[in-house]
Protein backbone atom coordinates (compact mmCIF):
# COMPACT_ATOMS: atom_id res chain seq x y z
CA UNK A 1 0.00 0.00 0.00
CA UNK A 2 2.94 2.27 0.88
CA UNK A 3 4.09 1.69 -2.46
CA UNK A 4 1.17 1.98 -4.49
CA UNK A 5 1.03 5.55 -2.48
CA UNK A 6 4.22 6.50 -3.32
CA UNK A 7 4.26 5.23 -7.03
CA UNK A 8 0.66 6.80 -7.96
CA UNK A 9 1.39 10.16 -9.88
CA UNK A 10 -1.07 10.69 -12.61
CA UNK A 11 -0.33 13.25 -14.83
CA UNK A 12 -3.33 15.32 -15.95
CA UNK A 13 -2.81 17.14 -19.32
CA UNK A 14 -4.30 20.14 -19.96
CA UNK A 15 -6.57 18.42 -22.78
CA UNK A 16 -8.36 15.02 -22.47
CA UNK A 17 -10.67 12.72 -23.82
CA UNK A 18 -11.15 9.25 -22.89
CA UNK A 19 -12.33 7.96 -26.31
CA UNK A 20 -9.29 9.49 -28.53
CA UNK A 21 -6.24 9.40 -25.98
CA UNK A 22 -7.40 5.85 -24.04
CA UNK A 23 -9.55 3.93 -25.92
CA UNK A 24 -7.81 4.93 -29.57
CA UNK A 25 -4.41 4.12 -27.82
CA UNK A 26 -5.71 0.64 -27.02
CA UNK A 27 -6.76 0.13 -30.76
CA UNK A 28 -3.32 1.08 -31.60
CA UNK A 29 -1.53 -1.63 -29.14
CA UNK A 30 -4.34 -4.30 -30.09
CA UNK A 31 -3.28 -4.08 -34.40
CA UNK A 32 0.50 -4.09 -33.16
CA UNK A 33 -0.57 -7.31 -31.52
CA UNK A 34 0.67 -6.24 -28.03
CA UNK A 35 -2.91 -6.93 -26.61
CA UNK A 36 -4.26 -10.40 -25.39
CA UNK A 37 -7.03 -11.68 -27.78
CA UNK A 38 -9.89 -10.51 -25.00
CA UNK A 39 -12.41 -8.51 -27.18
CA UNK A 40 -13.02 -5.03 -25.24
CA UNK A 41 -16.80 -5.53 -25.28
CA UNK A 42 -17.80 -8.98 -24.79
CA UNK A 43 -21.72 -9.20 -24.35
CA UNK A 44 -24.38 -11.76 -23.70
CA UNK A 45 -28.07 -12.22 -23.66
CA UNK A 46 -28.26 -15.53 -21.91
CA UNK A 47 -30.29 -16.96 -25.13
CA UNK A 48 -27.58 -17.70 -26.95
CA UNK A 49 -26.91 -13.94 -28.76
CA UNK A 50 -23.34 -12.73 -27.85
CA UNK A 51 -21.37 -9.21 -29.17
CA UNK A 52 -17.50 -9.54 -29.17
CA UNK A 53 -16.69 -6.29 -30.52
CA UNK A 54 -12.41 -5.36 -30.13
CA UNK A 55 -11.38 -2.18 -29.04
CA UNK A 56 -10.80 -1.18 -33.12
CA UNK A 57 -14.81 -2.13 -33.20
CA UNK A 58 -16.09 -0.40 -30.35
CA UNK A 59 -14.33 2.83 -32.18
CA UNK A 60 -15.28 2.14 -35.43
CA UNK A 61 -18.94 1.99 -33.82
CA UNK A 62 -18.92 4.42 -31.64
CA UNK A 63 -17.70 7.17 -34.65
CA UNK A 64 -20.91 6.22 -36.45
CA UNK A 65 -23.24 7.18 -33.32
CA UNK A 66 -21.08 10.20 -33.15
CA UNK A 67 -22.35 11.27 -36.38
CA UNK A 68 -25.71 10.21 -35.37
CA UNK A 69 -25.21 12.86 -32.20
CA UNK A 70 -23.69 15.69 -34.57
CA UNK A 71 -25.68 15.23 -37.81
CA UNK A 72 -29.45 13.67 -37.39
CA UNK A 73 -29.68 15.43 -34.42
CA UNK A 74 -27.06 18.60 -34.86
CA UNK A 75 -25.78 17.95 -31.23
CA UNK A 76 -23.02 20.74 -30.40
CA UNK A 77 -20.20 20.62 -28.03
CA UNK A 78 -21.71 20.80 -24.17
CA UNK A 79 -25.34 19.98 -24.97
CA UNK A 80 -27.39 17.47 -23.24
CA UNK A 81 -27.97 14.14 -23.83
CA UNK A 82 -30.47 11.88 -21.51
CA UNK A 83 -29.50 7.91 -21.90
CA UNK A 84 -31.93 5.37 -20.82
CA UNK A 85 -31.46 1.73 -21.88
CA UNK A 86 -30.64 -1.59 -20.39
CA UNK A 87 -27.63 -3.69 -20.53
CA UNK A 88 -27.19 -3.68 -24.12
CA UNK A 89 -24.23 -3.07 -26.39
CA UNK A 90 -25.55 0.31 -27.90
CA UNK A 91 -25.68 1.64 -24.54
CA UNK A 92 -21.45 1.43 -24.33
CA UNK A 93 -21.30 2.91 -27.95
CA UNK A 94 -23.81 5.96 -27.05
CA UNK A 95 -21.38 6.63 -23.85
CA UNK A 96 -17.87 6.74 -26.27
CA UNK A 97 -19.97 8.41 -29.19
CA UNK A 98 -20.66 11.24 -26.01
CA UNK A 99 -17.20 11.70 -25.83
CA UNK A 100 -16.07 12.11 -28.97
CA UNK A 101 -18.51 14.70 -29.65
CA UNK A 102 -18.47 16.63 -26.39
CA UNK A 103 -21.73 15.84 -25.65
CA UNK A 104 -22.18 15.65 -21.77
CA UNK A 105 -24.07 12.21 -20.78
CA UNK A 106 -26.64 11.74 -18.34
CA UNK A 107 -27.58 8.40 -17.97
CA UNK A 108 -30.65 6.89 -16.00
CA UNK A 109 -32.47 3.82 -15.10
CA UNK A 110 -34.94 1.91 -16.57
CA UNK A 111 -37.00 2.46 -13.17
CA UNK A 112 -37.46 5.77 -13.85
CA UNK A 113 -41.33 6.79 -13.87
CA UNK A 114 -42.61 9.74 -16.04
CA UNK A 115 -42.37 12.18 -13.34
CA UNK A 116 -38.75 11.39 -12.81
CA UNK A 117 -38.20 11.64 -16.34
CA UNK A 118 -39.75 14.98 -17.04
CA UNK A 119 -37.96 16.26 -13.50
CA UNK A 120 -34.46 15.16 -14.95
CA UNK A 121 -35.42 16.88 -18.74
CA UNK A 122 -36.47 19.98 -17.20
CA UNK A 123 -33.57 20.46 -14.47
CA UNK A 124 -31.39 19.41 -17.24
CA UNK A 125 -32.96 21.12 -19.94
CA UNK A 126 -31.54 18.21 -22.75
CA UNK A 127 -32.18 18.57 -25.98
CA UNK A 128 -31.36 14.45 -26.85
CA UNK A 129 -32.53 11.70 -25.35
CA UNK A 130 -32.26 7.63 -26.38
CA UNK A 131 -33.99 5.25 -24.92
CA UNK A 132 -36.17 1.91 -25.90
CA UNK A 133 -39.92 0.54 -26.43
CA UNK A 134 -40.55 0.30 -22.62
CA UNK A 135 -39.30 3.99 -21.56
CA UNK A 136 -40.87 5.82 -25.11
CA UNK A 137 -44.04 6.18 -23.65
CA UNK A 138 -43.14 7.72 -20.36
CA UNK A 139 -41.03 10.32 -22.07
CA UNK A 140 -43.51 11.14 -24.72
CA UNK A 141 -46.57 11.60 -21.87
CA UNK A 142 -44.30 14.06 -20.79
CA UNK A 143 -42.55 15.24 -23.32
CA UNK A 144 -44.93 18.50 -24.42
CA UNK A 145 -43.66 19.90 -21.15
CA UNK A 146 -39.89 20.16 -21.93
CA UNK A 147 -39.67 23.03 -24.20
CA UNK A 148 -35.45 22.21 -24.70
CA UNK A 149 -35.91 18.27 -26.06
CA UNK A 150 -35.79 18.46 -30.11
CA UNK A 151 -34.98 15.07 -30.79
CA UNK A 152 -35.30 11.28 -29.62
CA UNK A 153 -33.76 8.54 -30.48
CA UNK A 154 -35.47 4.89 -30.28
CA UNK A 155 -33.22 1.93 -29.80
CA UNK A 156 -35.47 -0.98 -31.45
CA UNK A 157 -36.48 -2.81 -34.53
CA UNK A 158 -39.79 -0.88 -34.83
CA UNK A 159 -40.37 2.72 -35.20
CA UNK A 160 -42.58 4.80 -33.47
CA UNK A 161 -44.25 8.26 -34.32
CA UNK A 162 -42.02 11.57 -33.71
CA UNK A 163 -38.80 9.61 -32.85
CA UNK A 164 -35.73 8.83 -34.60
CA UNK A 165 -34.57 4.98 -34.92
CA UNK A 166 -31.22 4.83 -33.95
CA UNK A 167 -30.49 1.32 -35.73
CA UNK A 168 -31.57 2.58 -39.07
CA UNK A 169 -29.07 5.93 -38.38
CA UNK A 170 -26.40 3.93 -37.21
CA UNK A 171 -26.48 1.58 -39.95
CA UNK A 172 -26.03 4.28 -42.59
CA UNK A 173 -23.75 6.60 -40.90
CA UNK A 174 -19.95 7.51 -41.87
CA UNK A 175 -17.34 5.79 -39.35
CA UNK A 176 -14.70 9.27 -39.93
CA UNK A 177 -15.55 10.88 -37.29
CA UNK A 178 -13.12 13.26 -36.04
CA UNK A 179 -12.82 13.90 -32.25
CA UNK A 180 -13.14 16.84 -30.38
CA UNK A 181 -10.14 18.51 -28.40
CA UNK A 182 -11.69 18.60 -24.84
CA UNK A 183 -9.88 20.39 -21.91
CA UNK A 184 -9.34 18.46 -18.60
CA UNK A 185 -12.45 20.32 -16.86
CA UNK A 186 -14.92 20.43 -19.33
CA UNK A 187 -17.83 18.99 -18.60
CA UNK A 188 -18.43 14.95 -19.81
CA UNK A 189 -20.98 13.52 -18.00
CA UNK A 190 -23.78 14.70 -15.21
CA UNK A 191 -25.30 11.99 -12.66
CA UNK A 192 -28.85 12.54 -11.03
CA UNK A 193 -27.87 11.32 -7.71
CA UNK A 194 -30.66 10.65 -4.98
CA UNK A 195 -29.82 12.43 -1.29
CA UNK A 196 -31.36 11.64 1.86
CA UNK A 197 -33.47 14.53 1.51
CA UNK A 198 -35.16 17.03 -1.81
CA UNK A 199 -34.89 15.77 -5.20
CA UNK A 200 -31.82 14.63 -7.24
CA UNK A 201 -28.68 16.87 -7.62
CA UNK A 202 -27.01 16.99 -10.78
CA UNK A 203 -23.11 15.75 -10.48
CA UNK A 204 -21.03 17.09 -12.94
CA UNK A 205 -18.30 14.99 -13.95
CA UNK A 206 -15.12 16.45 -16.34
CA UNK A 207 -13.10 14.39 -18.72
CA UNK A 208 -10.52 13.63 -16.28
CA UNK A 209 -11.90 13.15 -12.94
CA UNK A 210 -13.72 9.65 -13.90
CA UNK A 211 -11.24 9.24 -17.23
CA UNK A 212 -8.25 9.41 -15.42
CA UNK A 213 -9.34 9.64 -11.81
CA UNK A 214 -10.39 5.86 -11.77
CA UNK A 215 -6.55 4.57 -12.70
CA UNK A 216 -6.44 4.13 -8.74
CA UNK A 217 -9.36 2.01 -8.90
CA UNK A 218 -8.82 0.01 -11.99
CA UNK A 219 -5.00 -0.82 -11.33
CA UNK A 220 -5.19 -1.20 -7.38
CA UNK A 221 -8.61 -2.07 -5.94
CA UNK A 222 -9.95 -4.10 -9.34
CA UNK A 223 -6.41 -5.45 -9.91
CA UNK A 224 -7.15 -5.37 -13.68
CA UNK A 225 -4.48 -5.85 -16.48
CA UNK A 226 -4.95 -6.39 -20.34
CA UNK A 227 -5.75 -9.49 -20.07
CA UNK A 228 -8.53 -9.59 -17.61
CA UNK A 229 -12.10 -10.45 -18.08
CA UNK A 230 -13.94 -8.27 -15.47
CA UNK A 231 -17.56 -8.74 -14.82
CA UNK A 232 -19.44 -5.73 -13.19
CA UNK A 233 -23.04 -6.03 -12.47
CA UNK A 234 -24.51 -2.44 -11.80
CA UNK A 235 -27.82 -1.36 -13.43
CA UNK A 236 -26.76 1.56 -16.44
CA UNK A 237 -28.19 4.08 -14.44
CA UNK A 238 -25.94 4.30 -11.41
CA UNK A 239 -22.43 6.15 -11.49
CA UNK A 240 -20.78 2.53 -10.39
CA UNK A 241 -21.40 1.32 -14.02
CA UNK A 242 -19.17 3.88 -15.83
CA UNK A 243 -16.87 3.65 -12.87
CA UNK A 244 -16.79 -0.49 -13.61
CA UNK A 245 -18.23 -0.84 -16.80
CA UNK A 246 -16.23 1.68 -18.62
CA UNK A 247 -13.23 3.61 -17.06
CA UNK A 248 -11.94 1.47 -14.58
CA UNK A 249 -11.40 -1.58 -16.88
CA UNK A 250 -10.97 0.10 -19.96
CA UNK A 251 -7.76 2.49 -18.77
CA UNK A 252 -6.16 -0.99 -17.89
CA UNK A 253 -7.23 -2.22 -21.23
CA UNK A 254 -9.08 -4.99 -19.95
CA UNK A 255 -12.30 -6.83 -21.27
CA UNK A 256 -15.83 -5.62 -20.05
CA UNK A 257 -17.99 -8.53 -19.87
CA UNK A 258 -21.95 -7.58 -19.65
CA UNK A 259 -24.95 -10.03 -19.36
CA UNK A 260 -28.15 -8.17 -19.84
CA UNK A 261 -29.96 -10.34 -17.08
CA UNK A 262 -33.10 -8.01 -17.00
CA UNK A 263 -33.79 -9.20 -13.15
CA UNK A 264 -30.95 -9.73 -10.78
CA UNK A 265 -30.85 -14.02 -10.41
CA UNK A 266 -28.07 -15.05 -8.30
CA UNK A 267 -27.93 -18.93 -10.35
CA UNK A 268 -27.44 -16.73 -13.27
CA UNK A 269 -24.50 -15.01 -11.78
CA UNK A 270 -23.38 -18.59 -10.53
CA UNK A 271 -23.89 -20.24 -14.10
CA UNK A 272 -21.89 -17.40 -15.71
CA UNK A 273 -19.15 -17.61 -13.66
CA UNK A 274 -19.14 -21.31 -13.92
CA UNK A 275 -19.21 -20.89 -18.05
CA UNK A 276 -17.55 -18.04 -18.54
CA UNK A 277 -13.42 -17.39 -18.47
CA UNK A 278 -14.24 -14.12 -16.36
CA UNK A 279 -11.54 -13.48 -13.57
CA UNK A 280 -12.58 -10.18 -11.71
CA UNK A 281 -16.16 -9.59 -10.63
CA UNK A 282 -17.92 -6.79 -8.52
CA UNK A 283 -21.19 -6.42 -6.90
CA UNK A 284 -23.20 -4.79 -4.39
CA UNK A 285 -23.40 -5.93 -0.57
CA UNK A 286 -26.78 -6.88 -1.45
CA UNK A 287 -25.83 -9.53 -3.98
CA UNK A 288 -23.70 -11.14 -1.56
CA UNK A 289 -26.28 -11.52 1.09
CA UNK A 290 -28.21 -12.87 -1.74
CA UNK A 291 -25.30 -15.35 -2.97
CA UNK A 292 -24.22 -16.91 0.41
CA UNK A 293 -27.66 -18.34 0.82
CA UNK A 294 -26.68 -20.56 -1.38
CA UNK A 295 -24.88 -23.54 -2.05
CA UNK A 296 -21.73 -22.47 -3.71
CA UNK A 297 -19.66 -25.63 -3.61
CA UNK A 298 -21.43 -27.19 -6.46
CA UNK A 299 -20.44 -24.67 -8.78
CA UNK A 300 -16.96 -24.20 -10.17
CA UNK A 301 -15.52 -20.52 -10.48
CA UNK A 302 -12.33 -21.60 -12.95
CA UNK A 303 -11.11 -18.09 -13.87
CA UNK A 304 -12.26 -16.49 -11.18
CA UNK A 305 -9.39 -14.73 -9.23
CA UNK A 306 -10.37 -11.16 -7.00
CA UNK A 307 -13.59 -9.98 -5.93
CA UNK A 308 -14.57 -6.75 -4.88
CA UNK A 309 -17.66 -4.91 -3.34
CA UNK A 310 -19.19 -1.27 -3.58
CA UNK A 311 -22.03 0.91 -2.78
CA UNK A 312 -22.58 -0.03 0.93
CA UNK A 313 -20.79 -1.88 3.79
CA UNK A 314 -20.06 -5.33 3.79
CA UNK A 315 -20.96 -7.42 6.44
CA UNK A 316 -17.78 -9.48 7.82
CA UNK A 317 -20.12 -12.60 8.30
CA UNK A 318 -21.31 -12.07 4.36
CA UNK A 319 -17.49 -11.82 3.52
CA UNK A 320 -16.04 -14.68 5.76
CA UNK A 321 -19.25 -17.18 4.22
CA UNK A 322 -18.46 -16.44 0.82
CA UNK A 323 -14.55 -17.06 1.26
CA UNK A 324 -15.36 -20.45 3.13
CA UNK A 325 -17.28 -21.27 -0.02
CA UNK A 326 -15.14 -19.69 -2.91
CA UNK A 327 -11.95 -19.19 -1.36
CA UNK A 328 -11.89 -15.99 -2.45
CA UNK A 329 -12.00 -12.60 -0.25
CA UNK A 330 -14.20 -9.76 -1.11
CA UNK A 331 -12.43 -6.52 -1.50
CA UNK A 332 -15.03 -3.90 -0.31
CA UNK A 333 -14.26 0.02 -1.87
CA UNK A 334 -15.88 2.93 -0.48
CA UNK A 335 -16.88 5.94 -3.03
CA UNK A 336 -19.90 8.46 -3.80
CA UNK A 337 -21.71 9.43 -7.14
CA UNK A 338 -19.73 12.69 -6.46
CA UNK A 339 -16.30 11.09 -6.25
CA UNK A 340 -13.90 8.37 -7.45
CA UNK A 341 -13.04 5.25 -4.99
CA UNK A 342 -12.22 7.22 -1.96
CA UNK A 343 -11.00 4.62 0.39
CA UNK A 344 -10.30 0.55 -0.61
CA UNK A 345 -8.69 -2.76 0.26
CA UNK A 346 -5.92 -3.02 -2.51
CA UNK A 347 -4.01 -5.82 -3.77
CA UNK A 348 -1.93 -7.02 -1.13
CA UNK A 349 -3.02 -5.43 1.94
CA UNK A 350 -4.11 -7.19 4.80
CA UNK A 351 -8.43 -7.47 5.33
CA UNK A 352 -9.82 -6.29 7.73
CA UNK A 353 -13.42 -7.79 7.82
CA UNK A 354 -15.97 -4.81 7.94
CA UNK A 355 -13.32 -1.85 7.44
CA UNK A 356 -13.50 0.15 4.00
CA UNK A 357 -9.56 -0.36 3.77
CA UNK A 358 -7.31 3.04 3.47
CA UNK A 359 -7.88 5.85 1.43
CA UNK A 360 -7.12 6.11 -2.38
CA UNK A 361 -3.68 7.21 -3.10
CA UNK A 362 -5.26 9.93 -5.24
CA UNK A 363 -6.70 11.72 -2.07
CA UNK A 364 -6.09 12.50 1.26
CA UNK A 365 -9.03 11.26 3.51
CA UNK A 366 -9.21 12.11 7.05
CA UNK A 367 -12.28 12.19 9.75
CA UNK A 368 -12.83 15.75 11.00
CA UNK A 369 -15.43 17.10 13.50
CA UNK A 370 -18.38 19.90 13.34
CA UNK A 371 -15.37 22.33 13.29
CA UNK A 372 -13.18 21.04 10.21
CA UNK A 373 -10.20 19.72 12.98
CA UNK A 374 -9.02 16.36 12.21
CA UNK A 375 -9.31 13.90 14.69
CA UNK A 376 -7.34 11.21 15.91
CA UNK A 377 -8.19 7.49 15.19
CA UNK A 378 -11.24 6.04 16.84
CA UNK A 379 -12.83 9.08 17.26
CA UNK A 380 -15.93 8.90 15.30
CA UNK A 381 -16.88 12.07 12.92
CA UNK A 382 -17.51 12.83 9.33
CA UNK A 383 -15.49 11.18 6.56
CA UNK A 384 -13.59 14.42 4.32
CA UNK A 385 -11.43 14.58 1.49
CA UNK A 386 -9.03 17.54 2.04
CA UNK A 387 -9.38 20.29 -1.01
CA UNK A 388 -7.48 23.28 0.01
CA UNK A 389 -4.53 24.66 -0.81
CA UNK A 390 -5.66 22.09 -3.97
CA UNK A 391 -8.71 20.86 -4.99
CA UNK A 392 -8.51 17.41 -6.75
CA UNK A 393 -9.36 17.40 -10.05
CA UNK A 394 -10.73 13.55 -9.19
CA UNK A 395 -13.58 15.09 -7.59
CA UNK A 396 -17.18 16.08 -9.15
CA UNK A 397 -16.70 19.92 -10.61
CA UNK A 398 -19.71 20.74 -9.33
CA UNK A 399 -23.50 20.17 -8.48
CA UNK A 400 -24.37 21.53 -12.07
CA UNK A 401 -26.67 24.64 -11.92
CA UNK A 402 -26.63 25.06 -8.21
CA UNK A 403 -24.21 26.95 -6.90
CA UNK A 404 -25.00 26.76 -2.68
CA UNK A 405 -25.35 23.16 -3.06
CA UNK A 406 -22.14 22.93 -4.27
CA UNK A 407 -20.86 25.39 -1.84
CA UNK A 408 -22.20 23.30 1.46
CA UNK A 409 -20.27 20.39 0.76
CA UNK A 410 -17.17 22.43 1.96
CA UNK A 411 -16.33 23.06 5.28
CA UNK A 412 -12.97 24.72 5.79
CA UNK A 413 -10.47 22.78 3.76
CA UNK A 414 -12.32 19.92 3.27
CA UNK A 415 -14.88 18.43 0.87
CA UNK A 416 -17.23 16.46 3.51
CA UNK A 417 -18.93 13.19 2.48
CA UNK A 418 -22.15 13.42 4.22
CA UNK A 419 -20.94 10.11 5.66
CA UNK A 420 -19.66 9.13 9.28
CA UNK A 421 -16.80 6.84 10.17
CA UNK A 422 -13.70 6.13 12.35
CA UNK A 423 -9.96 5.67 11.58
CA UNK A 424 -8.36 3.23 13.69
CA UNK A 425 -4.63 3.10 14.78
CA UNK A 426 -3.43 1.08 11.84
CA UNK A 427 -5.08 3.87 9.39
CA UNK A 428 -7.84 1.83 7.98
CA UNK A 429 -11.20 3.62 7.91
CA UNK A 430 -15.03 1.82 9.53
CA UNK A 431 -18.31 2.98 8.03
CA UNK A 432 -20.58 4.16 10.92
CA UNK A 433 -23.31 5.47 8.53
CA UNK A 434 -25.01 7.98 6.42
CA UNK A 435 -24.87 11.34 8.86
CA UNK A 436 -28.87 11.72 9.09
CA UNK A 437 -28.79 7.84 9.62
CA UNK A 438 -26.47 7.95 12.86
CA UNK A 439 -28.95 6.85 15.88
CA UNK A 440 -28.84 8.64 19.14
CA UNK A 441 -30.51 7.32 21.20
CA UNK A 442 -30.56 8.00 25.44
CA UNK A 443 -26.97 9.69 24.65
CA UNK A 444 -25.38 6.95 23.33
CA UNK A 445 -24.67 7.38 19.51
CA UNK A 446 -24.94 4.13 17.59
CA UNK A 447 -24.76 3.24 13.81
CA UNK A 448 -26.89 1.03 12.00
CA UNK A 449 -24.04 -0.81 10.39
CA UNK A 450 -22.84 -2.53 13.14
CA UNK A 451 -26.24 -3.65 14.70
CA UNK A 452 -27.22 -4.48 10.89
CA UNK A 453 -23.82 -6.90 11.50
CA UNK A 454 -24.56 -8.10 14.84
CA UNK A 455 -28.53 -9.38 13.07
CA UNK A 456 -26.51 -10.92 10.18
CA UNK A 457 -24.61 -13.36 12.18
CA UNK A 458 -27.62 -15.12 13.34
CA UNK A 459 -28.80 -18.14 11.57
CA UNK A 460 -32.46 -16.47 10.79
CA UNK A 461 -31.35 -13.01 9.33
CA UNK A 462 -30.87 -12.73 5.46
CA UNK A 463 -30.54 -9.18 5.85
CA UNK A 464 -31.74 -5.98 7.91
CA UNK A 465 -32.12 -2.29 8.22
CA UNK A 466 -31.72 -0.59 11.23
CA UNK A 467 -33.22 3.05 11.92
CA UNK A 468 -33.68 5.15 14.78
CA UNK A 469 -37.60 5.30 15.96
CA UNK A 470 -39.53 7.40 18.55
CA UNK A 471 -39.51 6.54 22.10
CA UNK A 472 -40.87 9.30 24.73
CA UNK A 473 -38.28 8.61 27.22
CA UNK A 474 -35.15 8.28 25.60
CA UNK A 475 -35.53 10.66 22.79
CA UNK A 476 -35.59 7.56 19.89
CA UNK A 477 -34.24 3.83 20.06
CA UNK A 478 -32.94 1.13 17.68
CA UNK A 479 -35.17 -0.44 15.21
CA UNK A 480 -34.79 -3.23 13.41
CA UNK A 481 -36.57 -4.10 10.27
CA UNK A 482 -35.81 -8.38 9.54
CA UNK A 483 -36.00 -10.35 6.40
CA UNK A 484 -35.59 -13.84 7.89
CA UNK A 485 -34.82 -17.09 5.90
CA UNK A 486 -37.33 -19.78 4.56
CA UNK A 487 -36.15 -21.67 7.40
CA UNK A 488 -37.19 -19.01 10.12
CA UNK A 489 -40.17 -17.67 8.67
CA UNK A 490 -42.35 -19.26 10.43
CA UNK A 491 -41.27 -18.97 13.66
CA UNK A 492 -43.23 -17.56 16.48
CA UNK A 493 -42.88 -13.52 16.06
CA UNK A 494 -42.32 -12.81 20.15
CA UNK A 495 -39.65 -15.58 20.38
CA UNK A 496 -37.68 -14.46 17.47
CA UNK A 497 -37.52 -10.67 18.11
CA UNK A 498 -36.25 -11.58 21.63
CA UNK A 499 -33.69 -14.42 19.97
CA UNK A 500 -31.93 -11.90 17.84
CA UNK A 501 -32.32 -9.16 20.77
CA UNK A 502 -30.19 -11.61 23.52
CA UNK A 503 -27.88 -12.28 19.95
CA UNK A 504 -27.12 -8.45 19.44
CA UNK A 505 -26.78 -8.30 23.12
CA UNK A 506 -24.31 -11.00 23.08
CA UNK A 507 -22.35 -9.55 19.86
CA UNK A 508 -22.04 -6.00 20.57
CA UNK A 509 -22.44 -3.58 23.27
CA UNK A 510 -25.36 -4.68 25.11
CA UNK A 511 -26.83 -0.43 24.82
CA UNK A 512 -26.89 -1.12 20.55
CA UNK A 513 -29.93 -3.98 20.30
CA UNK A 514 -32.59 -3.36 18.75
CA UNK A 515 -35.84 -2.42 21.47
CA UNK A 516 -38.27 -2.91 18.51
CA UNK A 517 -38.30 -5.22 15.63
CA UNK A 518 -40.49 -5.83 12.68
CA UNK A 519 -40.47 -8.43 10.59
CA UNK A 520 -40.79 -7.95 6.67
CA UNK A 521 -40.75 -9.66 3.25
CA UNK A 522 -38.00 -7.20 1.76
CA UNK A 523 -36.43 -3.69 2.43
CA UNK A 524 -36.97 -0.64 0.36
CA UNK A 525 -33.87 -0.32 -1.84
CA UNK A 526 -32.31 2.08 -4.57
CA UNK A 527 -32.20 1.14 -8.07
CA UNK A 528 -28.85 0.28 -7.37
CA UNK A 529 -29.46 -2.29 -4.21
CA UNK A 530 -28.45 0.37 -1.59
CA UNK A 531 -31.20 0.32 1.67
CA UNK A 532 -33.54 2.96 1.83
CA UNK A 533 -32.75 3.29 5.23
CA UNK A 534 -34.29 7.37 5.27
CA UNK A 535 -37.76 5.72 3.91
CA UNK A 536 -38.34 3.46 7.13
CA UNK A 537 -37.09 6.01 9.40
CA UNK A 538 -39.48 8.51 7.95
CA UNK A 539 -42.29 6.07 8.37
CA UNK A 540 -41.38 5.87 12.01
CA UNK A 541 -41.84 9.18 12.89
CA UNK A 542 -45.26 9.69 11.06
CA UNK A 543 -46.28 7.44 12.96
Amino acid sequence: YEAIKQQYRPEVPEYFNFAKDVLDRWTSVEKEGKRSKNPALWWVDGAGAEVRWSFEELGVLSRKVANVLSDACSLQRGDRVILILPRIPEWWLVNVACMRTGTVLIPGTQQLTAKDILHRLQKSQAKCIITDDSVAPAVDSVGVECQSLKFKLLVSEGHREGWLNFKDLLKNAPSDHHCVSTKCQDPMAIYFTSGTTGSPKMAEHSHSSYGIGLTASGRYWLDLTSSDIFWNTSDTGWAKSAWSSIFSPWIQGACVFVHKMPHFDPSIVFESLSRFPITVFCSPPTAYRMFVQHKLSSYKFKSLRHCVSAGEPINADVMGEWKAQTGLDIHEGYGQTETVLICGNFKGMKIKPGSMGKPSPGYDVKIIDENSNILPPGKEGDIAIRVKPTRSLFLFTCYADDPEKTEATIRGDFYVTGDRGIMDEDGYFWFVGRADDVINSAGYRIGPFEVESALIEHPAVVESAVVSSPDPIRGEVVKAFVVLTSDYASHDPEKMMKELQDHVKKVTAPYKYPRKMEFVQQLPKTISGKIRRNELRQKEWRK
